[in-house]
């Protein structure tokens, strides 16, 4: 495997946002010069291991790049992708998955079915690349997406990201925050712990691309608090229960500016240097004294429902843009010591071992339902095809 750092490499420090004129990004230097470097090194490590006839080379390899770094008409190429997934039929069984209304919403009821073995456990970072990548190949190989999924580079736009890009409602963003309506705090926590402040936003999503979209899975886990008749659906009775109902956001700087500016993410990277501390301090590490970590931040920085929800997240579409993100700062951990950090894992198999399990292995299988190819963890811990894997891209 051979690529070009000439017209590869191009972190923080190579490409410039194409964000609204207003706008003045944060710096990310700190994180895009680990970034570069992780893709130096990557690029000599795939060369020694891939063997004579690699299947990812610099030719084919797929770039994911940064939401403010495209143009206005590859972000509308990719928000209508989105919108033509959300269209096509689901595949489960209607009785069984009575919510599931689109293809779309299938990845919802399977992100539902395995949430409490999928998050702080041994495959929280290989499953959610697994099933971010089954999303991405979704979007081209059944609505003809021409792109790869695009990253949240959260340092950027931390500081102000009701105006970023992602968020200001215009036709190159994600979608804007919700209407306002009063209401009360996000409950981060189901105890009353780690209350964030109601924002400007908390009722229904009327501008950008998915202005209006209907989210029919859940509530399970509603954290948005103070809404008249938005309330937790009996998971007892059916997870799957079909209840529509507007895609809402309330928009939180006061999250972000915390716990995602570039410090949080270099600090990362840098200060951990095992598996197991690096994906505990990603998840918050202090969750409940107040420190979110870069995963719950991201979640909760977009905030609503059912954005806020630890079950039906993915109901929003800024979910992939913030799970590419967590799979890009574990490519760049991976490849800061590509050699001694591709192929490693701890955890068990139970959210936070409750019920206590086992050890997490890289011969588990990783399986969700009709999306996508069961494969052992093995084969999802590398983005360029070594030992098996199904993936060949990299993060620019």
């Amino acid at each position: 495997m051979h690529f070009s750092l000439g017209t590869v490499a191009v972190g923080g420090l190579a490409i410039l946002a194409q964000a609204a004129d207003c706008y003045t990004t944060s710096s990310t230097a700190q994180t895009d010069r680990l970034a570069d470097n992780a893709l130096a090194k990557l690029v000599d490590y795939a060369k020694a291991n891939a063997g004579p006839k690699p299947k990812c080379t610099e030719k084919n390899v797929a770039k994911r790049r940064e939401w403010g770094s495209l143009s206005v008409a590859e972000r509308v190429a990719y928000t209508n992708a989105v919108k033509c997934l959300m269209t096509k039929p689901s595949k489960f069984d209607p009785a069984a998955v009575p919510g599931a209304k689109s293809l779309y919403d299938d990845f919802v009821a399977v992100h539902i079915n395995q949430t409490l073995s999928i998050h702080f456990t041994g495959n929280f970072l290989s499953w959610h690349r697994y099933f971010t990548w089954a999303y991405e190949q979704a979007l081209r190989n059944e609505c003809g997406y021409k792109g790869y999924q695009p990253y949240w580079n959260w340092g950027r736009w931390a500081q102000n990201p009701l105006d970023s890009p992602l968020f200001d409602g215009g036709v190159g963003s994600i979608g804007g925050n919700g209407d306002y309506v009063p209401h009360g705090c996000s409950q981060a926590l189901p105890n009353g712990l780690n209350c964030i402040p109601p924002g400007t936003g908390g009722g229904c999503v009327t501008t950008g691309p998915f202005a209006n979209m209907t989210a029919n899975l859940g509530p399970l886990s509603l954290t948005l608090s103070g809404i008249p008749g938005l309330e937790n659906l009996d998971p007892s009775a059916n997870p799957y229960t079909y209840n529509p109902r507007c895609l809402r956001r309330d928009v939180s700087s006061w999250v972000s500016q915390q716990w995602l500016n570039d410090r949080n993410t270099s600090d990362l990277i840098i200060e951990n240097d095992n598996i197991a501390d690096f994906q505990y301090v990603m998840q918050g590490d202090d969750f409940a004294d107040g420190n979110f970590g870069v995963h719950t931040a991201g979640h909760f920085t977009i905030g609503g429902d059912p954005a806020g929800d630890f079950f039906v997240s993915p109901g929003d579409p800024a979910f992939y843009l913030h799970h590419a993100q967590i799979d890009r700062v574990w490519w760049i951990w991976q490849n800061q010591k590509p050699k001694e950090r591709t192929n490693t894992v701890a955890g068990t198999l139970t959210f936070q071992n409750n019920p206590p399990s086992r050890n997490a292995t890289l011969e588990d299988i990783v399986e969700m339902e009709h999306l996508v190819t069961p494969r052992p963890m093995k084969q999802l811990m590398s983005t360029v095809g070594l030992k098996d894997s199904p993936f060949c891209y990299v993060y620019i």
